[in-house]
């Protein structure tokens, strides 16, 4: 059980939420949900010890196991010393017991006290089978023997992630938690994660911006908004759902509040001089219980961007035809042969692990690749708006604003236009006015965003468009891609957004590419070709 007593905390005259009392259950899984910048990771921060609350205190097991949002950190790092950091008196101690050893001969009397005391520490965190237990740890989630002495610079992001959520196990946590674990993880591991935090007997506190990730894993949401932080039973939906009919009731209670509130005020001032001065003072302390009792309905701090992308006109009826087209790069095969076509309205979306080529066959469709055979070409009348995921390809880190970066798209639009566009995209005030250089990742998304809404081409080409985007921006995001007419093309990890917006399904796997159904991407049908992990004993 994890204990959250009146934490109070804010940046500057930002309040992110004030005197905060919540409990987090031995065996429930909570999803800690809240748009960007309203506290989440400030939150996980002051739940582990990393961060001071201004006020209020955190009670937690001695035990916690804790992923962090620095996937990179250990890359210099041997895999199984990875995992066994986890524990951190157990790594501690063997470290600094190989630092006494390696004095030789000038080891002191001190010294040797200091050896035996390390040694009752090792032998107390059972630190004599720990690299055994680490290895079956890391075996159990699917990291192979054979990387397990190797730096974890040569896996990749999904295996990364796999041997953090290793080190967050390692040593049997009471509680775990996990701050944007899917990141970096292609569907397939964020599928085998679900299945495995399901099992999990522990207290789960986990941050996500995958809303399926959340509905598929949780059974509590801890929802920061209003200055505090509410827990609702059920999924993230659920939540969702649950927080409009609380807040709807809440405001027509004190709809009839005030306006009961301005009847006794009336009341009131028209017979205080008269000759109904009793009936004046009993109203006059109803009016000071309504006044009380009237709920102060703080501001969500919730905001949801406004997307809608349109056409300057349609493209023909037949929007792209791939012909035999191949590409590789050295032994890696990204496509052979491949054929198919895409017709005007035609929603894709292109899946399959990472690194597997799903960027490159993009790259290839709008022409920033050339094929090694066949061609891609694109139909009459279409226009392609494309939106990389590297967001450097098209916006350089210079001095330039965003607001005359977004103006030179389109010198036809005039000044009210574009702030119309940024106001529409949730920037505030002068924030147009910001260099690109020191844009967040968020801000730079909803730029480009900005910048294919302002084009308004019949084709959409999107890399993975909802990285560094909240919940509330990837549903808008969600729903103008199913409001768009054109033909769209996209690269996501977001399985709401494929279920929702795909009517055709591609998927790359190191077999060659096939179509899938939405049905059969739901059902898991294409992880029928990956390994599956066996299951981890609690």
């Amino acid at each position: 059980m994890i204990t959250v007593s009146e934490v109070s905390m804010n940046f500057g005259e930002q309040i992110l939420f004030d005197n905060v009392n919540v409990t987090f259950n031995q065996g429930e899984r909570y999803g800690l949900t809240g748009p960007n910048g309203s506290g989440k990771s400030t939150f996980m921060k002051i739940i582990t010890g990393d961060q001071e609350p201004m006020s209020g205190r955190v009670q937690k097991p001695r035990k916690v196991g804790i992923l962090r949002q620095d996937h990179y950190r250990f890359e210099e790092q041997r895999v199984i010393d990875v995992v066994l950091m986890g524990n951190a008196p157990l790594w501690e101690a063997m470290f600094e017991k190989e630092e006494l050893l390696k004095k030789g001969d000038a080891l002191t009397d001190e010294d040797g006290m200091r050896l035996g005391e390390l040694e009752g520490t090792i032998a107390e965190e059972d630190g004599y089978t720990a690299e055994s237990n680490a290895a079956e740890l890391l075996e159990g989630l699917g990291i192979a023997e054979k990387y397990h002495e190797e730096k974890m610079s040569s896996l990749t992001g999904g295996d990364k992630v796999r041997v953090l959520l290793a080190q967050a196990l390692f040593g049997d946590p009471e509680a775990l938690l996990l701050d944007e674990p899917t990141n970096a993880l292609d569907i397939a591991s964020i599928r085998w994660l679900e299945g495995f935090l399901k099992d999990y007997r522990g207290v789960l506190v986990v941050i996500s911006h995958d809303r399926h990730f959340l509905n598929e894993v949780c059974d509590r949401i801890a929802d920061i908004d209003y200055e505090t932080i509410i827990v609702y039973p059920g999924n993230y939906d659920d939540m969702v759902h649950q927080k409009a009919e609380a807040r709807s009731s809440l405001e027509l209670v004190n709809s009839a509040k005030k306006k009961k509130i301005q009847d006794l005020q009336e009341f009131v001032q028209r017979f205080r001089a008269g000759s109904r001065a009793s009936q004046v003072k009993s109203r006059e302390k109803s009016l000071e219980r309504e006044k009380q009792a009237l709920a102060d309905l703080k501001r969500s701090n919730i905001e949801r961007p406004w997307l809608r992308f349109e056409m300057k006109r349609p493209s023909g009826k037949q929007a792209l035809v791939v012909q035999g087209l191949s590409k590789r790069f050295g032994d890696k095969v990204i496509c052979d042969n491949l054929n198919f076509g895409l017709f005007r309205g035609d929603k894709v979306a292109v899946v399959g692990s990472n690194g597997i080529g799903k960027t490159s066959l993009l790259r290839l469709l709008v022409g920033e690749l050339q094929p090694d055979a066949g061609s891609a070409e694109w139909g009459y009348e279409t226009h392609v708006g494309y939106m990389p995921q590297d967001h450097h390809e098209q916006i350089e880190k210079s001095d330039i604003t965003a607001h005359k970066w977004l103006w030179g798209w389109n010198q036809e639009a005039d000044e009210e236009q574009i702030r119309a566009m940024f106001g529409r995209l949730l920037f505030k005030k002068e924030e147009p006015f910001k260099p690109t250089s020191v844009l967040s990742g968020g801000e730079t998304v909803r730029l480009l965003l900005a910048r294919l809404m302002l084009l308004k081409p019949n084709v959409l080409v999107l890399d993975e468009p909802t990285n560094h985007l909240d919940l509330e921006a990837i549903r808008s995001l969600t729903d103008a891609l199913v409001a768009y007419e054109g033909c769209c093309v996209f690269v996501t990890h977001d399985r709401q957004m494929v279920s929702t917006v795909a009517d055709r399904i591609l998927e790359l796997s190191e077999d060659g590419i096939r179509e899938l159904t939405p049905q059969q991407f739901m059902e898991g049908d294409f992880l029928t070709k990956h390994k599956t992990y066996q299951k981890v004993s609690w």
